[in-house]
Parts: structure tokens; sequence; C-alpha cells
């Protein structure tokens, strides 16, 4: 007769300490950490190595006003001491200022400067800052222009021109929803490649914007690494989110599209309520009609993975406004309260969104029906992979300034 298997237990493997003891180990290397911190504040061995240097200063320009009155910087600093400004410089002239909170600035906090210098409209000026240490910040405007004062009014007009550069292009693609019901398989995989080229169109652009928008920050954000750890996490939530039922398809996959397309839209509200907040958004109606041009292809993207389902109209009004309805929620935001770190953070995680809904897209491509057809190196997907980014590209062209 066989013995039977002898199963152990967690509590009874030798050497595993009760739960109380479990917590005294937690604390002990947290204390022993602290003493040590203790000890080398108390002892300080890095005075011998102080050779009178001043301490690295470092300061980042986040946002420039121009009003009546003058001119107001929010700046950050980001050195390894606190530093105190100490004179400010406006096109190689010493002038006043006031500075709210006053006094020095300690590592990551932020304050406003205001100069009562008499810009003049359409001209360039350089802002200097000046430390305690002689360490020097320029930051250039390059076209004086009055900033916009934010009111009812102007919000209106923002949320008027969000819906035409992000609801009303991305409603217009879904409403080709009847007509490519009727493709083939052939058909269907075009429009499936097609959403991935455009897809990794809007990954790349979005990147790119969030690593040139991190490159402003202050140094403490670390901006490029922000950005990198933002979109694998953002990728990686967004990965167990979808696959926690296995993988989506039909309508899920379309609201997935739709939350990374929404992601990238909101990057880019928040740059057009930037610039017209600097006073530099110079944005005609050619240019509105560039960005809805640009943004249609979007709404067939959206409609191309619930083709053979039968949804309700307000799927579609819910697919529009989760794609497009971000727009506008940047621009306001961008408008009152535009940093570049925060900006490049929203469109890292609009492109992490963007890559886990890449990976699903190609994965139901590829085994469409049950059945894996290497859909994605069929020649009508590789001409639809090409197409979708390609028709990304083309339209950019008429928004890129």
């Amino acid at each position: 007769m066989r013995d039977a298997p002898i199963v152990e237990t967690e509590a009874e493997l030798p050497g595993t300490p009760s739960p109380r003891r479990a917590l005294w180990w937690v604390v002990l290397p947290l204390l022993a950490f602290a003493a040590a911190i203790a000890v080398l504040i108390a002892t300080n061995p890095m005075a011998r190595f102080n050779s009178g240097a001043p301490p690295v200063e470092d300061i980042a320009f986040e946002r420039v006003i121009l009003a009546g009155d003058g001119i107001s910087v929010l700046v950050r600093a980001g050195g390894s001491e606190p530093m105190t400004i100490a004179q400010v410089q406006v096109d190689d002239a010493y002038w006043q200022f006031t500075q709210d909170p006053p006094g020095p600035l300690a590592r990551g906090s932020s304050a406003w400067i205001h100069v009562p210098f008499p810009w003049v409209l359409g001209e360039a000026h350089a802002v200097n800052l000046v430390t305690s240490t002689g360490a020097t910040f320029a930051h250039e405007i390059p076209v004086a222009v009055a900033t916009p004062v934010p009111d009812s009014s102007s919000l209106l007009t923002q949320a008027i021109l969000g819906i035409f550069v992000g609801i009303v292009p991305v409603a217009v693609g879904l409403m080709f929803y009847p007509a490519l019901r009727g493709v083939g398989r052939s058909g269907m995989s075009f429009l499936l490649a097609l959403t991935v080229g455009l897809l990794a169109f809007l990954m790349v652009d979005a990147l790119s914007e969030a690593l040139e928008l991190a490159g402003e920050s202050a140094a403490i954000f670390q901006g490029q690494v922000m950005v990198v750890l933002a979109a694998t996490a953002s990728f990686l939530i967004l990965m167990g989110i979808g696959r926690r039922n296995g993988a989506p398809k039909g309508l899920a996959l379309a609201t997935y599209i739709a939350i990374g397309i929404g992601l990238h839209n909101f990057g880019e509200g928040l740059a057009i309520g930037a610039a017209f907040a600097a006073g530099a958004a110079g944005l005609g109606t050619f240019l509105v009609i560039g960005f809805a041009l640009h943004n249609v292809t979007e709404g067939i993207g959206i409609a191309a993975p619930i083709l053979r389902q039968r949804v309700t109209l307000w799927t579609f009004v819910w697919l529009t406004l989760l794609a497009g309805g971000p727009a506008v929620l940047g621009l306001w935001i961008g408008s009152l309260a535009f940093a570049p770190q925060w900006s490049a953070l929203a469109l890292a995680i609009g492109a992490g969104a963007i890559l886990q809904v890449i990976v699903e897209v190609t994965a139901l491509l590829r085994r469409r029906d049950g059945v894996d057809v290497g859909g994605l190196f069929s020649p009508a997907a590789m001409t639809g992979l090409a197409a979708g980014a390609g028709l990304m590209y083309l339209t950019a062209m008429l928004v890129k300034v």
C-alpha cells in the first residue's frame, strides 16, 4: 500500500517566523537605515570634500503671461540646495520684480516672478534670472502677444473648437459604419490593418511630442525617464485590464481604441490650449479643417472591430464622446494650467494606451474567426497598414506649423 504524500503547509516550513516576528523583521531594517542616515547627517563626512564651489542650481520656465502690467513667469527650482533669485533682466536691462511666494526656492518648488516691463506687441524679449550665486537662466519670448484672460466666453470658444477638432471628425468617421459593413474578408483585413497603421502613427507622434515637452520641464522630473515609465505603466495596466476576460474583440476592442485615441486627443488639446494661453494660437480656418481631416480616420479605426455586430445609436454616441470629448477637456486645462511635464505625462499615458490597442488589433487580425490566417502578412493587410500610416502622415502635414 503506497503511503500518502506528505504536504507541508507554509506554517510548517522550518525557520518560518510567526506573523509578529515577521513584522519585526520588516521594522528592524528600516530602523537600521534610519540610524545610518542620522549618523551621516551628524558626522557630515561630505564636508571635507567642500572646495568652496557654489551649489548646483537649475531653474525651469513653465509658463509666461504677458499682461498690461508687465511680464509674469512661473519658474520651478531643481537645484541641489535652496536658491534665491536676486535680480531679473529683461532685454539686458535690470528691472525691479516681485516674487510669489517670496524667499528662497527649495528643490522642486515653484514661484511666480512678476516684472513691470512695458513689452511691445509683436517684438521678441529675453528674460534672464540671476541667482544670489551669480548663475543665470534665460528664457526667450519669440513674439510678444497679450495672454488671453480666461472667461466664460473664451472657454465656450475653446469648447466649440474642441468639438470641431475632436468630436465632429470622429463622428464623421463612424458614419462610414454602414458602408463598411459590406466588405469581405480581404476588406476586413485591410480595415483592421488600416487601424494598426493609423494607431502606430499616433503612438509615434505622441511619444515624440512627449519627449520634446519633457525636455522643457524641470530636471527634477527626469522628463525622458518619466515618459518611458508612464507609457510602459499605461500599456501594462491596460493590457492586464483588457485581458482579464480573454483577448478583447468586437465592442470591447472598439472601446479600447476609443480610449487610446481619446488620451491622444487630450494631449493634443493640452497643446492647443497652452498655445491659446500664450497668445500664440494662430488657428485659422484652414488649420482647424486640417485637424478635422486628420482625425476623421480615427473614427473609421474605431468602427473596424464592430463591423460584424449590430450596435445601437447610443453606442456610437458613447464611442464618439470617449474618443473626441477629451480634446475639449484638454483645451480647457491647457489654457488654464499648462506645464510641460504634465502635458508630457498625458501624452505618454496616451502612447501606452495606443500600444495596447495596437497589440490587440494585431492579435485579432491574426486569429480572425478563430483561424490563424497570417492576416498581418496578407496583401490586403500590408496595404492597409501602409495606407493607415501614410494617410495620417499626409493629413498631419495640414496641422504641423
